[in-house]
């Protein structure tokens, strides 16, 4: 069992709902951001989605791109991003690491590269955001032989035969996109969402994080009473924008911490 599956099945059996924040490795520096993944933990983290920053992030919104910007400005890069994570296994060796990002740096380094060094480093889980399920069997083979969970994208608009494409080849989690954009838009669904989720769950197989569109505790609970996890990304990003790097420590540990409050504060199973 990877630590992806056996954090969700911890959070069952606690009836807890996950909280999966998401920050972009090297943002706002790269010397930032071993303190702000310990940061997400000491806020109430239960998984950590790290950006793996792109030129061209063609998911994700104004907010994550300004991120992306910023992190290959002061020089990130995928071997540095792998590095991160091996200083976070220090002192952590217990919360699930996902890198989240896109596929050009992999295929630029070598997939199986890829997957050997991110499983000698402690990374748990991968998504990336346009490799389609049905056309990366291999890499997810290889993946999930590495002992890592590829992570894969559903949306409003995916189709049942993709749910199926997801099932064979995911693990660990699906990560539902809430809402039709890029990351930090549009507003929820929330009666969309409640009604996607259990027929996602019962044609895959796996917990559901839901993301895009997740901005205070409001909306956490009201997703998180319906989800297996919420996915918090580009307000936390704006958390650090305007904290600053000095502050931005304090500042993300206490706006994720009232995240994890109301999630915690449903009280019942999530599955």
């Amino acid at each position: 069992m990877s630590r992806i599956q056996s954090c969700f099945q911890q959070l069952r059996a606690a009836g807890r709902c996950g909280l999966i924040p998401f920050i972009t490795a090297g943002d706002p520096s790269p010397e930032a951001s071993l303190p702000l993944m310990h940061a997400l933990v000491d806020g109430g983290a239960d998984i950590i989605e790290l950006g793996v920053p792109f030129s061209d992030p063609m998911a994700d919104g104004p907010t994550i791109q300004r991120a992306s910007e910023r992190a290959l400005a002061a020089g990130m890069s995928l071997r540095k991003v792998l590095a991160l994570v091996e200083a976070f296994r220090k002192t952590n060796t217990t919360t699930p690491v996902v890198l989240m990002g896109y596929a050009n740096p992999i295929e630029a380094m070598g997939a199986e590269t890829f997957v050997a060094a991110a499983a000698a480093v402690g990374v748990d889980g991968v998504l990336v955001v346009d490799y389609p399920p049905q056309e990366c069997v291999a890499f997810a083979d290889i993946a999930k032989g590495a002992g890592i969970d590829p992570i894969f994208l559903l949306a409003p608009t995916s189709l049942e035969s993709r749910f199926d494409d997801v099932a064979k080849a995911g693990s660990g989690y699906i990560y539902y996109v809430s809402l039709k954009g890029v990351t930090g838009s549009a507003k929820l669904d929330l009666d969309e969402v409640a009604q996607r989720i259990p027929l996602i769950r019962e044609r895959v197989g796996m917990p559901v994080g839901v993301g895009f569109g997740i901005r205070d505790a409001e909306t956490a609970k009201a997703v998180g009473a319906v989800a297996d996890a919420v996915v918090i990304g580009s307000r936390i990003i704006e958390e650090i924008e305007h904290a600053g790097p000095d502050a931005a420590v304090a500042r993300v540990t206490a706006f994720l911490r009232s995240i994890r409050e109301a999630l915690d504060s449903l009280g019942e199973p999530r599955l």
